[in-house]
């Protein structure tokens, strides 16, 4: 185990190295993946980068991409009787429209729970059969399978008081907003591992260029390194660096679910507006699992709460300090924007590491 360590850290300089040393045209690179995002910065990554290349926080965290309306929509839900939201952490402290959260609802009295995967709701489901069960499904395709599992479950258990409210998305579309903007992505290695290689390859021939990336140091400095070195070639590619889980027919299984349960439809996400064909919603024959269509739930109104930046946080327009309210108004105890909420979401990775660690020129 020593040696390995010893060969990685080794590997690490040595790319490090590398990268340093690069003089080529400027690079705009975008870490899709809010781990990667808070992993440049733990590693330092990013304040070793030249000037030429710049690394840019994208929408790959769900919880900060999840637009207002959805929690307004639970709150919503939530001052009705006999309802119980269960809900993944980050997102019960994500703002709504208003300021309002799911975490101050539950202070006022709401029945508003944290759980740690979708079949936990549906277990309460079932304990609570005087209960209306409402789980809040966020995610891209890595935990969108649970969430058909619980449906799927509750559909052939008999379980009618448990539905989800759902803001699932896939990747694919947003690339296709984002590409503009940046020379390359780091793509997400989660997600990727679902998705298998057919996607970036399917991007590649339209021009879109990216990197499959693992989270290690190495794994990192490594998918960076190819980036640059395929940049030059200036032809598109789809390369990937994270073969130890990443294959290239991905997890058939998740996919086969998602497909069963779910079909696609257009989508709101926070900085990007509607994607089309970017969303998830349950199909016909679920659909009375659908706690929008089962509660009528009125249409929320999109808005960004308290002059909050998270939107082009999120597009890679700016950095998060340039938010008037980053590290004064709202700071990871007190968070206006979702993008300090969550664990992945760039402002509270730059707010713990990016004094120190940041190539923000």
């Amino acid at each position: 185990m020593l040696k390995d360590h010893d060969n990685i850290e080794k590997m690490s300089v040595y790319l490090a190295e590398g990268i340093q040393k690069y003089t080529g045209r400027p690079l705009r690179i975008m870490e899709v993946c809010g781990t990667h995002t808070h992993e440049n910065y733990r590693h330092g990554i990013r304040s070793i980068l030249p000037l030429g290349i710049k690394l840019v926080a994208g929408p790959g965290c769900p919880v900060c991409v999840t637009p207002s309306g959805l929690v307004d929509s639970a709150l919503y839900l939530s001052q009705r009787k006999n309802v119980i939201i269960c809900s993944f952490g980050d997102l019960i402290r994500v703002p709504g429209a208003k300021g309002a959260s799911l975490a101050r609802a539950r202070a006022e009295g709401a029945d508003i729970r944290v759980v740690y995967s979708p079949l936990d709701a549906l277990n309460i489901a079932i304990e609570n059969p005087n209960s209306e069960v409402v789980f809040l499904a966020v995610g891209f395709e890595t935990t969108t399978p649970a969430s058909c599992l619980a449906v799927k479950k509750a559909a052939d258990g008999g379980v009618r008081n448990f539905s989800i409210l759902c803001a699932c998305k896939t990747m694919t579309n947003a690339y296709y907003v984002l590409a503009g903007s940046v020379d390359a992505f780091l793509y997400p290695g989660h997600v990727s591992a679902v998705t298998g290689m057919g996607v970036y390859k399917k991007l590649e021939t339209e021009g879109i260029s990216g990197v499959v990336a693992g989270f290690g140091v190495a794994e990192l400095l490594t998918a960076i390194t190819v980036i640059i070195e395929k940049s030059q070639l200036n032809t598109p590619f789809a390369i990937n660096c994270y073969p130890r889980v990443v294959t290239e027919q991905g997890n058939l299984a998740a996919v086969s679910l998602i497909n069963e349960i779910m079909e696609p439809c257009d989508n709101q996400w926070r900085g990007l507006g509607l994607v089309k064909g970017s969303g998830l919603r349950l199909r016909e024959k679920y659909r009375d699992f659908d706690a929008e269509v089962r509660f009528n739930i009125p249409e929320m109104p999109e808005t960004e709460s308290n002059g909050c930046r998270c939107g082009e946080v999120l597009r890679g327009d700016i950095e998060p300090e340039q938010c008037p309210h980053y590290g004064k108004k709202c700071t990871p105890e007190n968070p206006v924007g979702a993008c300090m909420v969550s664990n992945e979401g760039a402002c509270a990775a730059f707010y713990r590491y990016g004094d120190f660690h940041t190539n923000s020129r």
